[in-house]
């Protein structure tokens, strides 16, 4: 039977017993679900399609570690591992014309939205020909003509951005929407505050993603807030608060397609806590010494998003091994043709940091300073 957006599942390990879906205890203003999900009008293309994006973020980012490791990254690398799900089926819920903030583990909604593989890649390789020509770093980087901004590393900054963005939208008559990545830790800061408070006063049409993956940075949940569940929060605001199973791609993308048409419609702001984990610590630096033992690999075992999204295809809409196989090869393919380009791509020339600084001149003079 096909799981519904609201799947309990089991517990997770000690320290994190009650991260599971809890059904109860609050209140969704969100209109009866309607009796058949918007998953359910997929095409098995568009169902290989979040099969495709889930997989190739994976293994862009194992090609990242393999990289990392022969010091050919600049800087930290940040994994989604285990949160595939939650990125590619919200994203792949919006359409090409709304606007799509990430976080550093939102990288299968950045190339939902049309980021390339090479693209991040030089990103992180710090190449003069990346999309930040070597200035920044991993995924900070924004294009508006395809629907993503480039994100604000302070936790929860990028709400308060969304709700401006989202404004001007309900402002001109756009029939656009914005959603915003935050994690279980932004939702302690001032900033996810004023941000979500204001587009709720305003009635913008904007979807509030909150990715409970169990852990802000090395602090566990409990730790940090006081709410059960993170869904709880919606009701100060006076929007309406859904949760799901952040594992399952299928209930990830029926509850985000829900509150995005509610946003279109005219109807604000929605609150979605995604319930899913992080099995790999904050950056590849971090050795998770703060996690309890055998908590990681239990995930790994029983609540893989991919392993599980496999299975229903297999089993429940009867793909063929041969049809996953091909989706495989493509991935591989394109991920070995991006890291052969960026590998060839040089690092900026020295001069570079002078360009685009100002308007006018639009590229200084080394030494210009002793000019004055």
């Amino acid at each position: 039977m096909k799981s519904g957006r609201r799947q309990a599942r089991e517990p997770s390990a000690a320290g994190h017993g009650k991260r599971e879906l809890l059904n109860g205890a609050r209140t969704s203003r969100l209109p009866p679900a309607a009796a058949r999900l918007p998953s359910e009008s997929l095409s098995r293309d568009q169902m290989l399609d979040l099969y495709y994006w889930m997989r190739l973020t994976r293994t862009l980012e194992e090609r990242l570690v393999a990289l990392y490791r022969q010091t050919k990254v600049v800087g930290g690398l940040f994994r989604s591992l285990g949160q595939e799900a939650d990125a590619v089926g919200s994203c792949f819920a919006l359409e090409k014309r709304d606007i799509m903030s990430p976080l550093i583990r939102n990288l299968g909604a950045m190339l939902v939205k049309g980021a390339t593989p090479v693209e991040v890649l030089k990103q992180y390789m710090a190449k003069g020909d990346s999309p930040t020509r070597g200035r920044e770093l991993n995924i900070h980087f924004g294009d508006l003509e395809r629907g993503f901004i480039g994100q604000i590393s302070p936790l929860g900054d990028m709400v308060p951005v969304m709700a401006g963005v989202t404004l001007s939208f309900k402002m001109r008559g756009d029939d656009r929407v914005g959603l915003v990545y935050v994690g279980d830790g932004a939702t302690s800061t001032g900033a996810f505050h004023e941000g979500i408070n204001f587009a709720a006063v305003q009635r913008c049409p904007l979807v509030v993603i909150v990715e409970n993956n169990g852990y802000a940075y090395s602090t566990p949940t409990a730790k940090q807030t006081a709410v059960r569940q993170f869904v709880d929060k919606a009701v100060g605001y006076g929007v309406p608060g859904e949760q799901a199973d952040g594992n399952d791609v299928l209930a990830v993308y029926d509850v985000t397609k829900q509150a995005v048409d509610r946003a279109r419609s005219g109807n604000g702001v929605t609150l979605i806590e995604l319930v899913t984990y992080r099995r790999k610590g904050h950056a590849e630096h971090d050795n998770q010494s703060y996690v309890p033992k055998g908590e990681i690999e239990r995930w790994e075992r029983e609540n893989d998003p991919i392993d599980r999204y496999v299975k229903r295809l297999v089993h429940e809409f009867e793909f063929e091994a041969s049809d996953l196989a091909r989706v495989d090869d493509r991935v591989r393919a394109d991920v070995d043709a991006a890291t052969d380009e960026a590998e060839k791509s040089a690092f900026p020339e020295a001069r570079d940091a002078l360009e685009g600084i100002y308007a006018d001149p639009p590229r200084e003079q080394p030494l210009w300073y002793r000019d004055a």
